[in-house]
């Protein structure tokens, strides 16, 4: 009920109480006194699955008006005893068709094995009607408490003895579990005098995992040369593998130098040998879980886009048959993976990073060094999610970086601050405006010039906005795939 409707409802109660005491201007005995049907509608009112609608206090509202009109008018009076006994009896047979059958209508809430982080999930809520009424429906289902979503209602209309699915989307922002609570059914019949609540206890929990949609999504590029997603790039590769496959007929193109004279004088005819890209290569991602990785953007922390990056990643590098290996760290070293192939490995990765959470401390980056001499056995590519907001910290860590360049081969990847460079992009109308976007542009030219500093001293650098990070890393390994510096 809103606030009007409540005043509304006010006034007609204190117009029913005045009528009950003042004395009927004709003397014609009535079928229900005024304090009956105000008794009456109290009752209603406070029935546990009884709902009384706009349309209800509006009719009661126009019956207070024609009662109080036959003061005046005596014809009047009559006019609004009848109405009331009419409004009653509709009343009555509103209920009767809404609480005919116990289960009025069913309904079903059916969710997915998991959800993704940051990704629209969708839910789906099955309706069927048992009843060959016609019902106008509101449902109210009580979504998770992460969600904050107050005045979630979905309207729709079942025909008789209809079934209806409806699908509607939740995008989480943080991993954890999600307790979904009942489903809320109101119903109304045509006459809509009366609404009916049905409760459904459909209690059900749902953990929020790192972006399995996403990984699904760049699934494919290990398995095609030429993908199909846009701004994935196809790389030429350079050299050739010593990864041997096996021997078949030459094709014109082939590379006379992959000729095998042996097998060719066996067939009597050309036979070349044929290599495929070199397996069991190592591949690390290593999340920085400091206080920098802490900052939002649209919802998600910077943390939560390097761990669902680095699922994507790890599935892309599964699926091209290297092993992939994880490591954390912040102001001491979190989680660790061993490098591992096959299925398993991912369903590892995948439990380990949902349990990942940011810690408030600056990450120290001498454990990382020492954790890289310790547990990565063998030279690997390592992918590196942090963010640098200044030149300054970043020069504290060079030297480190530069120790870990020379025993793996290292990309470090850090954000854009999207905000300040959207800023820095907008035209200047005034004084204040030119001193915010210079001081903005210096901000973006800083980040420019930790890439080249980076770059400088050998080490692979990803700068990217967070929206664009899973495309800029999967092309990044592509890149050094094809270019054999594994």
């Amino acid at each position: 009920m809103n606030k009007v409707t409540k005043w509304l409802f006010a006034a007609v109660m204190i117009l029913l109480i005045a009528a009950s005491f003042i004395p009927n201007p004709i003397n014609i005995p009535l079928l229900w006194t005024w304090r009956t049907v105000l008794s009456i509608a109290l009752v209603i009112l406070y029935l546990k699955d009884i709902y009384l609608p706009s349309r209800f206090f509006w009719v009661m509202s126009s019956i207070s008006a024609l009662t109080v009109s036959g003061f005046f008018i005596p014809l009047l009076y009559y006019a609004a005893q009848s109405a009331l006994l009419v409004f009653i009896a509709v009343c009555a047979l509103d209920m009767l068709l809404l609480f005919n059958k116990k289960n009025l209508v069913d309904c079903q809430r059916m969710l997915p094995r998991l959800f993704s982080l940051g990704d629209d999930n969708p839910i789906k809520l099955k309706l069927k009607n048992n009843n060959g009424l016609k019902l106008k429906v509101n449902i109210i289902d009580e979504l998770p408490v992460q969600f904050q979503k107050r005045d979630f209602v979905i309207n729709t209309i079942l025909k008789g003895f209809g079934e209806e699915t409806i699908v509607y989307e939740l995008k989480p922002l943080s991993r954890g579990e999600y307790l979904f609570r009942k489903i809320n059914l109101f119903l109304k019949s045509p006459l809509g005098l009366v609404e009916r609540r049905i409760v459904i206890n459909s209690d059900a929990s749902i953990a929020v995992y790192p972006s399995v949609i996403q990984m699904k999504k760049y699934e494919l590029l290990a398995l095609a040369r030429i993908s199909i997603f846009p701004g994935v790039k196809k790389m030429r590769k350079l050299g050739s593998s010593y990864e041997f496959e096996q021997i078949r007929e030459y094709v014109k193109g082939d590379d006379f130098r992959s000729i095998n004279w042996k097998a060719t004088s066996r067939k009597n005819a050309l036979m070349v040998n044929q290599y495929e890209d070199e397996r069991s290569q190592q591949i690390f991602t290593v999340i920085d879980k400091g206080r920098s990785m802490k900052m939002p953007f649209e919802g998600l922390s910077l943390m939560d886009y390097a761990i669902n990056t680095s699922l994507v990643i790890s599935n892309v590098a599964l699926q091209k048959h290297d092993k992939v290996g994880l490591l954390t760290f912040s102001d001491k070293i979190g989680a660790t993976v061993k490098p591992e192939s096959g299925p398993k490995q991912l369903r590892v990765i995948i439990e380990t990073l949902y349990k990942e959470k940011e810690r408030n401390l600056e990450a120290n980056f001498e454990l990382l060094y020492q954790a890289s001499r310790q547990f990565i056995r063998r030279r690997c590519l390592m992918f590196l999610y942090t963010n640098f907001e200044s030149h300054s910290a970043m020069m504290r860590v060079l030297p480190i970086l530069r120790m870990i360049n020379h025993l793996h081969l290292l990309v470090v990847i850090f954000f854009e601050n999207t905000q300040i460079k959207d800023f820095a992009d907008k035209d200047a109308n005034n004084t204040e405006d030119i001193y915010n976007k210079t001081i903005a542009m210096k901000f973006v030219e800083e980040k420019e010039r930790i890439v080249q500093e980076l770059r400088q001293y050998g080490i692979q650098v990803i700068l990217t906005r967070p929206e664009d990070l899973s495309i800029n890393t999967v092309n990044k390994y592509l890149e050094l795939k094809a270019k054999r510096m594994i």
